[in-house]
C-alpha cells in the first residue's frame, strides 16, 4: 500500500513540476490519489486510467508536429480513422494526416510509435533489401516499396508509412520530416 502511494504520489509531483500539464490531468490524478485513499481502490484506477488516456492524447497531438503542412495546390487534414484501426492492432501513439488535390490523388502519411505491431514487422522492414525486396531512399533513411505504399522503421520503434501517389508528392512530404527529432520522439 506505502509503495502504490509512493508511486502515485511520485508521478503526481513529476507532473505538477511540468510546465505542459493541463490541469485537468492534475485533477485526475489527484482525484486518483484521494479515491485510493479513500479506499476506493476502483475509482482510483479508472482515474488513473482516465489521466493516462489524457497524457496518450498530449502525445499524440505532439507526435502530429512531425507531419509536414500540404504541398502548394494541396490540402491536408488529419486522419481519425487511423488511431482507431491502430488501436484495434495492439495500440501505441499513432497519427495520420490526409493530403488531398481537386484532381482527386490522395496521400496518407501515417506515424506509428512503441507499437507491439512495430515488433512484427520490424525486422522484414529493417532488412527489406536483404531479402530481395525494392526499398527507396529518403534522405538517410531506407523505405521499403510494397507496389507503391512506403514503410520505414526508425530508431527500431517508430513505424512511417506513406500511402497513395503522385511519388513526384509523396517522397518531398517524406523528406520534410526530421527523422532524427522523431527518433527521440518520447524520451
Amino acid at each position: 500500500m506505502k509503495l502504490i502511494q509512493t508511486l502515485l504520489g511520485g508521478s503526481l509531483t513529476v507532473l505538477l513540476a511540468s510546465t505542459a500539464v493541463a490541469d485537468e490531468i492534475t485533477d485526475t490524478l489527484q482525484s486518483a490519489m484521494t479515491a485510493y485513499e479513500d479506499g476506493d481502490v476502483t475509482y482510483a484506477i479508472e482515474e488513473l486510467n482516465y489521466a493516462k488516456q489524457l497524457l496518450q492524447e498530449m502525445q499524440t497531438g505532439a507526435l502530429a508536429g512531425f507531419l509536414p503542412e500540404a504541398p502548394e495546390g494541396w490540402t491536408a487534414e488529419e486522419d481519425t480513422d487511423a488511431s482507431a484501426g491502430y488501436a484495434m492492432m495492439g495500440g501505441g501513439t499513432v497519427t495520420a494526416k490526409r493530403y488531398s488535390n481537386d484532381a482527386g490523388e490522395e496521400i496518407t502519411l501515417t506515424i506509428l510509435v512503441d507499437s507491439p505491431m512495430i515488433a512484427m514487422m520490424g525486422g522484414m522492414i529493417q532488412n527489406a533489401g536483404n531479402m530481395g525486396m525494392k526499398t527507396v531512399r529518403v534522405g538517410r533513411e531506407k523505405f521499403l516499396d510494397n507496389e507503391g505504399d512506403l514503410s520505414a522503421l526508425i530508431e527500431g520503434r517508430i513505424l512511417v508509412q506513406a500511402t497513395g501517389e503522385p511519388r513526384e508528392v509523396v517522397l518531398p512530404l517524406l523528406e520534410a520530416i526530421d527523422y532524427r527529432a522523431l527518433g527521440r520522439f518520447g524520451y
